[in-house]
Order: C-alpha cells, then structure tokens, then sequence
C-alpha cells in the first residue's frame, strides 16, 4: 500500500482543497510509492496566509531558540540517514552512497545555518550629522517562496529553507513533482520535530499538470517577499521573469554545462577516476555533473581508453541493490530525452565509446555512454545532457581547451586536473564559471561556500554569508543620539 500524504499549513497536514492527489512513482519499479495531495492555488494562499501571520514571531524569536531549533534538526537528519536512502530509492531511484550523501550535506547545511543565526547582523557607519548614530543591520524579507527539486532533493530542499528560517524569514515551499516527500515534505517532518513553530515553513505539493498555475499563484501573492529556485535554465528562466514583473529578488541555480579539463601533465589514472565519478554519480543527473571532458591530445588516448573501460564497468540497475553505482533516471521522459541526445549525435557521426544510448526495462534504465567525435552540429555539444551521458573532447592545447570550456552559455562549476598546481589555478582563473576546482572533478558542495553560477546557470548564491545576505535585507537606520536636529523649514 502507498503512503498518503498531505500538504503541510500552519504546522498541521491537510488535504488539498480540491480533495485531489498526484501520484508519486517508483521510477524502478514504476508502481506508484505514495499519493500526495494536489494543491492549488487557494492552498498557497492558505499557506502564504499561515506563513505571513508567523512571521513577525519568528523573525523576533531569540537567535539561541533558532539555533537550538536547527542544530536539533541537523541531529535528527543524520539520525534519518537510512530512511533516507530507503526514500530516495523509492522515489527518484537514487543509490544508496549519494543519498547517503544527501543526508549528511543536508545536517551540515542546517548546521550551518545554525552557525549563521548569532553571527553580526550589521555595522556602525561614518556620518557627518552632529549627535547621530548610524548603522546599517540586515533584517528577514518576509515570507519566502521555495522551489525545489528532485535530483539532490534532501540537501537542495534543506538548502532552500534552512538559511531563510535562519534569518528570521517564514517559507512556503513547492517541492517537485517528482520528489514531493524528499525535498519537501521530509524536510518539514524533521523541522517540526525540531520544534520550528506553526506557521514558519509550509509545504504545498501539486499535479505535475497544475506546476505552473501553483507557482505562478505563489510568486504573484504580495506578501510574498523574494524567490529561490533550483531546477532547469528553461523553468529557471520563467520563474525570474515573473518575480521581475513582481519586483521580487530571485536566487536562481540553474542547468551547467560543466567541464573537467585534462591538461597534458595530468596523472591519467587520477583523472579517470575523477571523470568517472564527475560523470556518473546519479546517473549524471547532478547540475555539477562532467557534461564534457576536454583532454589534452598527449593523454588522450590513453585517458579515453582507460575511462571507456571503467564507465563500461560501472553495476548499473536497481537503485535498492548496495552494489549499484548507476541507477534509473528519474521517469521515463527523461530516459527518452538522453537517449534522443545520443542518437543524435551518434546519427550525425559521433562514435561511442562505452554505453549505447538505448533504454532499457523497466523504460528509465541507460547505461552510461561515453562518445567521442562531437561537433557542434550534434545537439549534445550544445544542451545539457542531465543522465547518464558524457562527451570527450580532445584538444592541441590549454588556451584550446579553455575556450572550449568557456564555448557555452552555460557557466555554473568547472574542474581542471594538471600537477602543476600555478598552471592549474590561472586556468581556473580563465573559466568563465561561478565554481571551478583544480585538482578535482566539477561536483562539490560545503555549506559555508558561496554557491551559485554566472550566465544562463542563474544568478544569486546560497551558502554561508552570501546565504544569510541573499536571505535578508539591508536596513540603514539612524537615532539622533545627542541634542535635536535642525530644520531648515
């Protein structure tokens, strides 16, 4: 029997208005894993209503009960570690090492918006006025919307709510589709265990078919005071549009076109491994993931041998298994959209050197493929694969490899891997990406770093105290301290 779950508001959970649920499938085993309730747009504005009447608390509660309240949610999300991987099988076919992995990020994220709760909120500036105090602190926006996804969905949902509750802000949240208890519903359990009070975070889940009328509702309500979503450029896209017709900041983290850079002193063995892993961790369905391998032509066939043999080696299948290391994309218009990019490029003269692009049962099942011979053409030089795909590119050159790096309107994480540490750092400093690590793959995340990308992979940053910023805003306040002040009328 599936679960049943309903939509979270003013810390209680009920069921849609319309009385309607969307179901939640198992990608593996295509039976349905639980029924959640299909929200609409009078939900959100019940939620925007219970989130707006909590705010003035919340935002006044002592920063030791706000931080009592994270830290003791950080311990329980550890604590949910093995729910978790069972979760995140279930519902989005993830393996057990990254869910596993969601966990733990997603502790250390509320760890650290914990940490951010008591840090200065503001600074006493110059002035020339006679007797006047002035400063300028950061104050809570308001009610925040949250839009997060399925692919990452405890620590990109933890993200999107941990650092604006920590500043005092009160959220209502629209979890994917595809994920509506992981990086949702989930996450608002764990906090309401924590003792986060009625009201500061709400979860509306929806039908896939009523997406964009729920988020529209939700950005457009007035009371709603800024945006963060992450997810594709195209949504991305159309989500920042209508918070400017709103007037409404956004923090978007959009799609990557990510490479890792092979340099000619690279130890090949090294960068094999660091491509296997930048590639096809979750079935390369990461917006860090290695969309292009670009390989300096001294190691090239050397890399791609040895690469090509390692991918094909890769146990792929059922996400349950502990074995795994590939599993399911996460539905079968997925599967068909990797496949579709692969037989285009194959078609139109790419070569494969591992995996062959096909779907297999039960229809979200590929293989991870590695081609060579990409031209610009081919659809996969220029999309974001987002599955089990990578391209190898081989070049003559570092100033070759870098402007095929930069060849994107993409610009979200970077690797470059070199034993020459200098030479490996200006390259980094040459990549027109928010994230660049020399020495490693393109996939990585701490919760104290600034994270975000430049061009079409969005704008704003999460994370540590460009986080706490993004979440806040500057007030300058001023006290005549000393004496009145003159008029001139």
């Amino acid at each position: 029997m599936s679960l049943s779950r309903g939509l979270i508001v003013n810390g209680r959970e009920v069921p849609a208005s319309s009385g309607r649920t969307a179901s939640d499938v198992n990608p593996w085993t295509g039976a349905v894993y639980a029924e959640v309730a299909a929200g609409t747009p009078d939900d959100v504005r019940r939620a925007v209503d219970a989130a707006d009447a909590a705010f003035e608390a919340w935002a006044a509660t002592r920063p030791a009960e706000r931080r009592r309240i994270l830290l003791r949610a950080a311990q329980l999300m550890a604590e949910r570690t093995e729910e978790v991987v069972r979760l995140m099988a279930a519902e989005v076919g993830g393996v057990a090492p990254w869910a596993g992995f969601n966990a733990r990020l997603a502790a250390d994220i509320l760890l650290e918006a914990a940490a951010e709760v008591s840090r200065p909120t503001g600074q006493v500036l110059a002035t020339d006025a006679d007797g006047v105090h002035s400063a300028q602190v950061r104050v809570p926006k308001g009610v925040i919307a949250a839009i997060s996804p399925w692919n990452a969905p405890v620590i990109l949902g933890v993200r999107a709510v941990a650092m604006p509750i920590a500043t005092g802000n009160t959220v209502v949240m629209k979890p994917s589709e595809d994920a509506p208890i992981a990086c949702g519903l989930l996450i608002s359990d764990v906090l309401h265990e924590a003792g986060l009070p009625p009201g500061v975070l709400n979860v509306v889940t929806n039908d896939r078919a009523d997406a964009a009328e729920v988020v529209s509702a939700l950005i457009a309500d007035p009371r709603v005071r800024m945006v963060n979503f992450t997810g594709s450029t195209e949504v991305g896209r159309a989500i920042g549009v209508q918070a400017a017709r709103h007037l409404k900041p956004a923090v978007l983290e959009l799609g990557g076109k990510n490479p890792l850079l092979v340099l000619e002193d690279a130890d090949v063995d090294y960068a094999v491994d660091a491509a296997v892993f930048g590639s096809f961790m979750n079935a390369g369905q990461i917006c860090m993931c290695v969309d292009r391998v670009i390989v300096h032509r001294a190691v090239a066939d050397e890399f791609t041998a040895r690469f090509a043999a390692r991918v094909r080696a890769l146990p792929c299948g059922d996400p349950g298994d502990p074995g795994t290391a590939v599993g399911p994309v996460v539905n079968a218009a997925a599967a068909r959209r990797v496949a579709a990019l692969v037989a285009d490029a194959v078609s139109r003269g790419a070569e494969l050197a591992a995996g062959t692009g096909e779907i297999e049962e039960p229809g979200t099942l590929i293989r991870p493929v590695v081609l060579t011979g990409v031209t610009e053409e081919m659809k996969v030089y220029h999309d974001e694969i987002f599955g089990p795909a990578t391209v190898v590119h081989v070049v003559d050159s570092t100033d070759e490899a870098v402007a095929l790096a930069n060849d994107t309107p993409y610009g979200l994480t970077a690797g470059v891997i070199t034993e020459n540490l200098a030479k490996g750092l200006e390259v980094a400093g040459r990549l027109r990406t928010g994230i660049v690590h020399v020495n490693d793959q393109s996939i990585a995340d701490e919760p104290q770093a600034p994270f975000g990308g430049v061009k079409s992979s969005g704008y704003g940053r999460f994370g540590g105290q460009a986080g706490a910023e993004a979440f806040t805003d500057t007030r300058w306040v001023t006290a005549q301290a000393r004496g009145h002040a003159h008029f001139p009328i």
